[in-house]
């Protein structure tokens, strides 16, 4: 019998479903959390009754929650259940364009065809080949640890590797798009799924085209009573399968000595445990609850990722043009990656993501009315002037919006909340605001994403958006299932 009590520090959705996975597996699991609410940044709020989801807003992939209950033994439909949707995004450009994004492959390629003039064989093509390169490398690369050795010896990883063509490693996504498609629309669409972790096209390698395999052959889905239904579902099967949780507990330090994990201190108490896994940021937890100066050091030299600023707006009105997932595209997308990668600033032109779940449900928005989640990405926190960044783009975002749109909008937003890099680094902890860790704008970027364990301190383990695989929802719940995995490997019967 091996070390069964376990602290997990944070209850994000990864924290959440690496404490199910355990908790069935026999380990008596805890859960610290600093806020007095489960989640990370898969939450809510209302406000002047108007429903709003404060996180992530895509779903995909419920294959990874499915899962969850499957091994729990737990019927999913008892705690929580969702849709498919027709449409993956609507797109907008500024010469009058708009593409619907449907996860027909057919329906799709039909209309980048009658939009923009694609080969409709292009379209298929390009997602065929994502299907296969996700199958033969995906399948591998994201549910395994890449920083253990029998990863490496798995019998499909020479397959794998061999089925890597050079414009997936060597070729930028924005240069491997120019070589699929012809018309500037239908790259700037793909380019797009690089800031689905925080990158940059014009950087990031083609081995993200296979993200698109995610949303449009695999499908998108919408949770019944919006993303918050993921929280309250799996913190649900969690409290069901004997995991404790502890609000409003601070962890200020995690626990070891003699190259292995006795615990952690949270809210002044010693809590013993022989094995920990943090949820939290990983720098944060390295810098701030381990004072391990060198491993910080090495993350502070990792680019970070994306940030987000967001407004939530209450729409005293309704537009048929928009659907679920809106996107209103910059003229200069270059531009728009120069200002957040290079000056660590923001456009005036910037692309904008509008989501409104009141689509699906009514009673996320009074009668007649939308819940408008309106997202830019925004730069790391690196001291910016964001009060001056925020009201200039709130402008850039209100005349956009209005250009394509032809509204007034401003005449009917009658609730406002802002969120920005600030206060998503003081609500979750996440370091400089990052909301994916690190970046992948760089060929091997997976490779120097933080491992799922520690090999210097024995019971020391991580998972979430800033390790391996990365961030998410579908990432965050694949790094669970590798944590887990590697501890029962360790620590099981």
């Amino acid at each position: 019998m091996g070390s069964r009590k376990v602290v997990i520090i944070g209850s994000g959705i990864a924290g959440m479903s690496t404490a199910i996975r355990l908790a069935v597996q026999g380990f008596e699991v805890n859960v610290y959390e600093s806020n007095d609410y489960p989640g990370g940044k898969i939450t809510f709020f209302e406000k002047d009754a108007y429903r709003f989801d404060a996180g992530p807003s895509l779903f995909t992939q419920p294959k990874n929650i499915e899962e969850l209950f499957l091994l729990a033994g737990e019927s999913i439909k008892d705690y929580f259940n969702y849709t498919p949707v027709e449409v993956a995004c609507t797109y907008f450009f500024e010469n009058g364009k708009k593409v619907v994004a449907y996860t027909d492959k057919e329906k799709l390629a039909k209309e980048f065809e009658d939009q923009l003039g694609e080969n409709p064989s292009r379209i298929k093509d390009y997602l065929s080949a994502a299907e296969k390169l996700y199958h033969n490398i995906g399948t591998i690369f994201l549910n395994f640890s890449l920083h253990k050795r029998n990863t490496w010896l798995h019998p499909r990883i020479l397959k794998a590797i061999s089925t890597v063509k050079s414009a997936y490693l060597f070729s930028s996504l924005n240069n491997y798009n120019k070589s699929k498609f012809k018309s500037a629309e239908a790259v700037q669409i793909f380019n797009r799924f690089a800031t689905y972790n925080g990158s940059n096209p014009f950087k990031a390698p083609g081995m993200l085209s296979l993200i698109p395999h995610l949303e449009i052959n695999q499908g998108t889905f919408y949770p019944k009573g919006g993303m918050i239904s993921i929280t309250d579902a799996l913190h649900k099967l969690a409290v069901k399968k004997g995991v404790t949780f502890h609000f409003n507990h601070k962890v200020e330090k995690i626990i070891h000595q003699d190259k292995k994990v006795n615990g952690i201190i949270a809210n002044g108490k010693i809590i013993e445990a022989d094995i920990v896994v943090s949820n939290g940021d990983v720098y944060y937890t390295y810098k701030n609850l381990l004072n391990h100066v060198s491993q910080t050091n090495k993350l502070l030299k990792l680019e970070r990722s994306s940030s987000a600023l967001i407004f939530y707006w209450g729409i005293k009105t309704s537009f048929s043009q928009l659907g679920l997932h809106n996107i209103l595209f910059s003229k200069n997308y270059e531009q728009e990656f120069d200002h957040l990668f290079k000056t660590s600033t923001l456009t005036n032109d910037p692309t904008i993501y509008i989501n409104i779940t009141s689509k699906m449900e009514s009673n996320q928005a009074p009668a007649g009315c939308e819940n408008w989640f309106v997202m830019i990405n925004a730069p790391a926190n690196v001291g910016q002037d964001w009060d001056s960044l925020v009201n200039e783009t709130r402008k850039s975002v209100v005349e956009k919006i209005n250009r394509i749109l032809h509204t007034n909008i401003q005449n009917y937003i009658e609730s406002e909340t802002i969120m920005d890099p600030i206060l998503i680094e003081k609500n979750t902890g996440t370091f400089k605001g990052s909301l994916y860790g690190t970046s992948s704008n760089a060929i091997f970027a997976a490779f120097f994403r933080p491992a799922n364990f520690n090999p210097e301190i024995k019971g020391l383990y991580f998972c979430g958006g800033t390790v391996h695989p990365g961030g998410g929802i579908p990432l965050c719940l694949k790094s669970a299932s590798i944590t887990a995995a590697l501890i029962k490997t360790n620590h099981g019967n």
